[in-house]
């Protein structure tokens, strides 16, 4: 068996450094989300998290810092009302130690592989290196979390260009051809009644989390989807129509948590000097720049848009029938086919900083001709987040990794976004979030 599994950790830890460089020494213990810890936990929380799973874990090994092991466990549910209460000011380790204990987990981790091998008959999670996958993919997940952070924080990032990785720029372009550039609706496209294909077969991928199994076919009935995500510019339209102040697109006691909230743009958009601009990890983008690009908002805000069309966003099947499915009745492996995930693909990968003019990647449309399914931003659906019929939560020393958030108020988001490792851009992955998160790199798009 390769050690390809301890190079992807070791590209993920190089990543891990280079966004910890961006935030800058000077910002660790700031909280530019109050519902979330500061940065500074980030940098305890990702090695604690390895250890705990593998050698705290699957070996039963002593830790050699234990307060650590326990005080960097686990973060918080964003969104929660008392979240910025149970997340509060407290007296953090010195980072020197932090980064030191930080340093020998990651040697612990690869010194700790043959020792998981050595049990992979007799242990599920060291089958596969299936624990190592776990730590991996945690890891580039909260690649994600600390860069909206960051651009929550807002303002150019610290340093020279130079200085910074390439994956961090934000592309000056404009829309091309494909795009759509106006606050008109865009073409849509017919999806005709089929099966959807959700979930996985536990032994058909290296890994998958619990959630993701198994597979489920699912019977969807016709329907019209739109055929790109909508736009800063089509969801303008939207705000200068009044449909923040417009009480009956926004039920269930969404208009409550609007007035709650203050919501009368989306959170990333500002106006100054007359002029719009989009805020990313450089700072913010002209409108003539961004206009083209996939608007990112909450749940509520999405489904807000969709009544004032007089539609509503997609269900988790509609999704995977547009995206997998095929005019013969087959499932697609990408929406693109079989070919792994590319750049011509869509924009996810961190190869950019930023979305990109919606459109940009016509290689990613699926078969139906539905175009961004993957990329440029984690798409919302309709469907709150919840288990698979024959669900196992089959981690033992992560139990409640899905479980914990079975509770009616998160939503299933699938693609990708541009800060998506492409290792994580497969069909059977569920992202989630509360309906009222606004900070995550979201797009979404409209059914009939």
């Amino acid at each position: 068996m390769s050690d390809r599994i301890l190079e992807r950790l070791r590209a993920a830890w190089s990543r891990s450094d280079e966004i910890f460089d961006l935030v800058g020494s000077d910002a660790l213990h700031e909280r530019p989300i109050s519902l979330r810890h500061p940065f500074v936990f980030y940098l305890g929380h990702l090695p604690a998290f390895g250890w705990n799973q593998v050698v705290r874990g699957l070996l039963g090994r002593e830790g050699f810092q234990p307060l650590f092991d326990d005080l960097f466990e686990r973060g918080i549910d964003p969104l929660e009302e008392s979240a910025s209460g149970a997340a509060g000011e407290q007296a953090w380790p010195p980072v020197t130690e932090i980064l030191a204990y930080r340093d020998r987990v990651r040697d612990e981790l690869c010194a700790a592989l043959p020792a998981v091998r050595a049990r992979s008959s007799q242990d599920v999670m060291a089958a596969g290196d299936r624990v190592y996958h776990v730590v991996l993919e945690h890891e580039l997940m909260h690649h994600e979390t600390l860069l909206y952070m960051l651009q929550q924080r807002g303002g150019a990032l610290r340093g020279a260009d130079a200085a910074r990785p390439a994956w961090a720029a934000v592309a000056a372009s404009r829309a091309g051809p494909e795009a759509d550039t106006s606050a008109a609706r865009p073409g849509a496209v017919a999806i005709p009644a089929g099966t959807a294909s959700l979930g996985a077969d536990f032994d058909a991928q290296p890994f998958g989390w619990d959630n993701e199994f198994p597979t489920q076919q699912v019977p969807v009935p016709g329907f019209s989807i739109d055929a790109l995500p909508v736009t800063n510019a089509r969801y303008a339209a939207f705000v200068a129509d009044g449909g923040y102040a417009d009480a009956r697109l926004w039920p269930d006691g969404a208009d409550e948590a609007r007035r709650r909230l203050g919501l009368e743009q989306p959170h990333f958009w500002s106006r100054r000097d007359g002029q719009t601009f989009v805020r990313t990890l450089q700072g913010d983008v002209p409108w003539d720049q961004s206009a083209s690009w996939p608007v990112s908002v909450s749940w509520i805000e999405a489904r807000a848009f969709a009544l004032w069309e007089g539609r509503r966003l997609p269900t988790e099947a509609e999704y995977h029938r547009a995206a997998y499915g095929t005019p013969e009745g087959t499932t697609r492996r990408w929406p693109w086919g079989d070919e792994p995930p590319a750049a011509q693909h869509g924009n996810f990968g961190m190869r950019r900083g930023a979305p990109v003019p919606v459109g940009s990647h016509p290689a990613g449309a699926s078969a139906f001709g539905v175009h961004e399914l993957v990329g440029n931003g984690w798409e919302w659906t309709s469907t709150r987040f919840g288990p698979l019929p024959g669900f196992d939560a089959y981690m033992p020393h992560y139990p409640g990794y899905s479980a914990d958030f079975f509770d009616e108020r998160h939503y299933v988001m699938l693609g990708a976004s541009w800060a998506t490792d492409a290792g994580l851009v497969r069909r059977s992955l569920r992202n989630w979030f509360q309906d009222r998160y606004p900070y995550v790199f979201t797009k979404f798009r409209c059914v009939d």
